[in-house]
């Protein structure tokens, strides 16, 4: 395989806000702890408290969790002091979903690696933070192979993670290509979550990575203090919205909108925001959106304590859950992770919790063995791949004919033409300047016209070249966004078994650079 990269400032893909914390500037540097680098894990590494029994939580439950998997992880490395995690996140997407959260997976599974060699000392493990409670099931009910769309149709309401996913039954009638190892993972669980975790261990799990489902009763136990702070002080709305004007200020969209409570209540086939209204006796009542569920504030502080699995963190909070049920050093995200990340540091240092590393993931275009050949052939560099339809096919025109397809001189000739008419017109009568004028417009409207009939000429002469142009081009970004956001894995899984081992080869978790994979 052959390695070509790309910043990512050229590439057009990305806000302002992700590239200037990529590049460290100095106006950003309020709104996280440490830089992302190797020598920076030794910093977290010390500033992140654990406490050991937080650690027996997290095995007792990850055993729990991983009882029907034969082969799995040994999680009493959790248990050890000198064990951190290395986390990334996503939605539960049927069949994976888009390409790139393969590239986050792999991502934390190489840093992990990296991370062992610099810090030998240290253990270090790749967490896939399953979004098991989330509820945007349309989020997650679709993929697409091989240029085709598929679509998972249920009744099922709440949070994805507990659906049962054997309707997809049907959906496998509808695929061609038989998908043993996902047959064996949505037809013989009856979770969602379960068979996600069932597929990424027979996917990564050889490589150290261990999925965790936080929609668990023992570890939202450890999370009480933050959720009751939550429900009795709204503190977080104003935190964010705070940090949110200061980004603002200069000049970044911001990524998330607090709400005043951030928690939503989660039941079976449910899951609904909180809200809290004061009666005119001056108490709270709290109640469940579009049920007509509702609690005083002792009703509300009693079923947290008893039951804590019925409250779940939304966007502004989840962060919070996540690094105190975790040992956790790093957290790997998108172009739009890294950001809403930058809006929650206020929070974490409310509650003392250390604010993780943001590392973004590694972004590649894959490219097959034909467009390769193509892209070498027609003397493509990454700069050419990025660009747009037509600016790319004007480029390629320009760059592969021998003709001359612009009247620059003649241009000049008529401009200093003109000029001469209209100093002689003028000399007889001022008023004729108007006259002139237009005639100098529309000659050169005229010569414009005759250009573009040129060079579409000279593009019917190179209509080979164009296609071959402009199928790369849709292979690299289909319906006119990046591949990595759109294709999923199997497109390429299914005709090379060894695509994942190449990702792990190809991948540097620190390179924050597009990567071109050109399949040799």
């Amino acid at each position: 395989m052959d390695c070509q990269y790309l910043p990512l400032s050229a590439t057009g893909q990305f806000s302002p806000l992700f590239l200037d914390y990529l590049n460290q500037a100095e106006s950003l540097k309020p709104f996280y702890t440490n830089s992302p680098s190797l020598e920076a894990f030794g910093t977290q590494m010390q500033q992140k408290q654990f406490p050991p029994e937080h650690r027996a939580t997290l095995v007792n439950a990850l055993e729990r969790q991983y009882q029907h998997i034969d082969k799995k992880p040994d999680f009493s490395i959790l248990a050890q002091p000198n064990t951190f995690t290395v986390t990334t996140g996503h939605q539960l997407n049927i069949f994976t979903g888009p390409l790139y959260v393969l590239y986050k997976l792999i991502t934390i599974v190489n840093l992990t690696k990296r991370l062992k060699w610099v810090y030998p000392e240290h253990n270090f493990v790749p967490i896939y933070w399953m979004a098991s409670e989330d509820h945007d099931f349309a989020e997650i009910n679709h993929f697409s192979l091989f240029g085709r769309n598929y679509t998972w149709e249920t009744q099922q309401q709440g949070a994805v993670g507990r659906m049962n996913p054997q309707e997809l039954k049907t959906l496998f009638g509808q695929i061609p290509e038989k998908l043993f190892l996902f047959e064996e993972a949505y037809l013989t669980h009856e979770t969602l979550s379960d068979a996600v975790r069932y597929y990424m261990n027979e996917l990564l799990g050889h490589e150290g990575l261990i999925c965790l489902d936080a929609d668990d009763a023992d570890l939202k136990r450890l999370f009480i203090p933050v959720m009751q702070d939550e429900l009795l002080n709204q503190t977080t709305n104003n935190l964010v919205a705070e940090t949110s004007q200061q980004l603002e200020s200069l000049s970044y969209q911001t990524v998330i909108s607090p709400r005043e409570i951030n928690l939503f209540y989660l039941g079976d086939q449910l899951r609904e925001r909180i809200t809290c209204e004061h009666t005119p006796g001056g108490s709270k009542l709290y109640k469940v959106l579009h049920t007509d569920q509702q609690f005083t504030q002792d009703e509300v502080l009693a079923l947290l304590n008893e039951h804590p699995e019925r409250f779940s963190p939304n966007v502004v909070l989840r962060p919070v859950y996540q690094e105190m049920i975790l040992p956790n050093l790093a957290y790997i995200g998108g172009p739009s992770e890294v950001p809403y990340w930058l809006q929650l540091k206020g929070i974490f240092d409310h509650f003392g919790i250390s604010f993780p590393l943001l590392i973004p993931r590694n972004f590649a275009l894959y490219v097959s063995k034909v467009s390769s050949q193509r892209i070498k052939k027609l003397d493509l560099s990454p700069e050419d791949l990025f660009q747009d339809k037509v600016s790319l096919r004007r480029r390629f025109v320009q760059q592969h004919t021998n003709k001359v397809l612009e009247y620059d001189a003649e241009r000049q000739l008529f401009e200093q033409g003109f000029a001469e008419m209209l100093e002689k017109a003028t000399a007889v009568d001022v008023t004729l300047e108007k006259a002139v004028a237009a005639q100098r417009v529309r000659l050169l409207n005229a010569v414009e016209r005759l250009e573009k009939k040129l060079k579409r000429a000279e593009e019917r002469n190179q209509s080979v070249g164009i296609g071959q142009l402009q199928a790369i081009h849709n292979e690299l970004f289909p319906n006119g966004g990046l591949q990595e956001r759109t294709e999923n894995f199997l497109t390429f899984y299914l005709n090379d078994k060894t695509f994942i081992q190449q990702l792990l080869d190809a991948f540097d978790p620190l390179d924050f650079r597009m990567q071109i994979l050109l399949q040799k």
